[in-house]
C-alpha cells in the first residue's frame, strides 16, 4: 500500500488488522506509519495461506495527532487468492 503525505505537517498512523482472517496478514514493520511531509512511504503487509480458500482481512490505518496535525483515517480491503501449491518438503 503506497501512501502520500500532501501537508507541510508529519502524519502518524496506527495500522490494525481486523476481520476473520486478520491473524493470516502481518505488517512486518510494525504497527506504526510515519509519513513526513511532502512524501511518501509504502506499507507492505504479509499474508501466510493456512487454507486453500481465499482470505480477507480490513487493514485500518487511524491517524495519531502529532502537534494537533491527524490525517483521516483509512481503510483497505485484503483478499488473497491461491494461485499455485508445492508440496512442502519433509525430513
Amino acid at each position: 500500500v503506497r501512501l502520500k503525505n500532501p501537508s507541510i505537517k508529519t502524519l502518524v498512523y496506527n495500522a490494525i488488522l481486523v476481520g476473520r482472517d486478520a491473524d493470516d496478514f502481518s505488517l512486518p514493520k510494525g504497527n506504526t506509519i510515519v509519513i513526513s511531509s511532502k512524501r511518501q512511504t509504502s506499507i507492505n503487509v504479509e499474508f501466510t495461506s493456512r487454507f486453500l480458500r481465499p482470505a480477507e482481512a480490513v487493514l485500518l490505518l487511524i491517524s495519531k495527532r502529532v502537534g494537533g496535525i491527524g490525517g483521516a483515517t483509512l481503510t483497505f480491503s485484503l483478499k488473497s487468492e491461491v494461485k499455485h501449491i508445492e508440496p512442502a518438503v519433509s525430513l
